[in-house]
């Protein structure tokens, strides 16, 4: 593994961060300020398993900032799960709320689990039991936890439920990506994948490409690429290769069809299961080619997606690209793209769609949801997604535009958009001084 794959998740975000500070003429004061979250927890969580022992397990929330409104951010399950991964997504939490201009801050948690071998009940109790140890700082008005890796509406509901029972009241709002009837938004499944095929849509609209002539590879099969994947779809676009995580192998895979895959074969009950893994015989089944782990990242395709993993491109396989054919490098996960492979992508003039950009939908409707929530009157799902369209149309054009007229790197424009608006709620609000 590669010295740069291995970079701290939440020193690439201070990196980024610090390159632009400059571009958005932060005082130093204010910096500093921004380069920290503002709190940071860290809770043990001691659950008795379906054995009858009791086990303990480490669970994190940062809140990076509260300047523009309550902390936002995923809960995530997974056994790698480290403190700077959560202190770095908090941060872009923070940004992603800023550039698609919602009055939301930026916060994340995780537990160090392996979610596969939990029980629905042991799920359960680690829920409730994250809820407990982290309640006095979190809530409607301060932090709002939402699904994220490897959790899940149900998940939330739990949570919800853990907290309406402390606080003795009904507070629908203290979290989000909810069930649908019980406090959850139409559109929120779609949310992500959509949003970042709204953005796709906008760049190749400006590059003069026909959507109908477009053909897409994505790394991913979870809610986020399967959603992408049937938008993209949808538009007349051809996605010819998606991979992801097999539970079985313990590997990952890519499946490839030159006709291109089905969304109707994806969404097929059996084909995927709760964590995003393709079934073997299924993807068989329909025709699909099973190939190497990186093999997505090599397809001649106008549209390369990563949509699951951080550092998924890095030092050592961004120059398998084809960067002849691919035009568009759209991120829809989260840190996707190391420095290293950053540097290479900008070099080889290839239109970037940056990540806390790319994937602001589902943030965008966790904020519809809690508006709501609070109204207790509930959109239907075309308006939804027509008020999520906007947002992430209007997000786009505002980064496009940016780059465009001052020469930037799309990346760093998102950067000097998002970070000048919460600059600004900083020095508003009297925390540090401009000067």
């Amino acid at each position: 593994m590669s010295k740069d794959k291995e970079m701290n998740p939440f020193k690439i975000v201070q990196e980024q961060f610090d390159s632009n500070a400059e571009k958005c003429g932060l005082s130093q004061p204010t910096r500093e300020f921004l380069r920290e979250a503002e709190r940071e927890i860290r809770v043990r969580i001691p659950v008795e398993m379906d054995n009858g022992n009791t086990r303990t397990f480490t669970g994190f929330r940062v809140q990076h900032s509260t300047a523009r409104g309550p902390a936002k951010g995923g809960l995530r399950f997974a056994a790698d799960e480290t403190i700077d991964m959560v202190r770095g997504l908090a941060m872009m939490m923070t940004w992603k709320c800023a550039v698609v201009n919602i009055p939301l801050g930026g916060g994340k948690g995780g537990v160090i689990c392996n979610p596969r071998e939990l029980s629905d009940r042991e799920t359960e109790k680690l829920c409730r039991g994250w809820v407990r140890k982290v309640y006095d700082f979190v809530g409607p008005e301060m932090d709002v936890p939402a699904p994220d890796v490897a959790t899940n509406p149900q998940d939330m509901l739990w949570i919800m439920d853990e907290y309406d029972t402390i606080a003795r009241s009904r507070k629908p709002g203290f979290v989000t990506g909810k069930a649908v009837g019980v406090g959850g938004s139409l559109g929120r499944m779609e949310a992500t994948g959509f949003g970042a095929i709204y953005c796709v849509r906008e760049a190749l609209k400006r590059m003069n490409i026909n959507f109908k002539d477009a053909t897409l590879s994505i790394q991913g099969a979870g809610n986020v690429a399967s959603y992408a994947l049937r938008k993209f779809s949808e538009y007349g676009g051809k996605v010819v290769a998606i991979s992801c995580w097999d539970a079985n192998d313990k590997k990952a895979y890519t499946y490839s069809c030159e006709d291109g895959i089905n969304p109707e074969d994806l969404f097929a009950p059996g084909t995927l299961d709760k964590f995003g893994t393709i079934d073997q015989k299924k993807a068989e089944s329909f025709g699909w080619k099973q190939e190497d782990a990186d093999a997505w990242l090599t397809k001649p395709v106008t549209v390369l997606m990563p949509a699951a993993l951080g550092s998924a491109v890095h030092g050592d396989n961004v120059n398998e690209i084809d960067f002849n054919n691919v035009k568009i490098y759209a991120e829809a996960a989260n840190t996707p793209t190391t420095p290293a492979a950053d540097k290479v992508i900008k070099e080889k003039n290839i239109y970037l769609i940056p990540d806390f950009l790319c994937n602001a939908g589902g943030v965008t409707v966790s904020y519809f949801e809690q508006v709501q929530n609070n109204m207790n009157y509930y959109w239907p799902k075309d308006e939804v997604l027509q008020k999520l369209e906007k947002i992430m149309i209007d997000a786009f054009n505002d980064v496009a535009d940016l780059a465009e007229k001052e020469n930037f790197y799309p990346r760093d424009a998102a950067y000097v958009i998002a970070v000048k608006r919460v600059a600004h709620a900083v020095e508003s609000r009297g925390w540090v001084k401009s000067s």
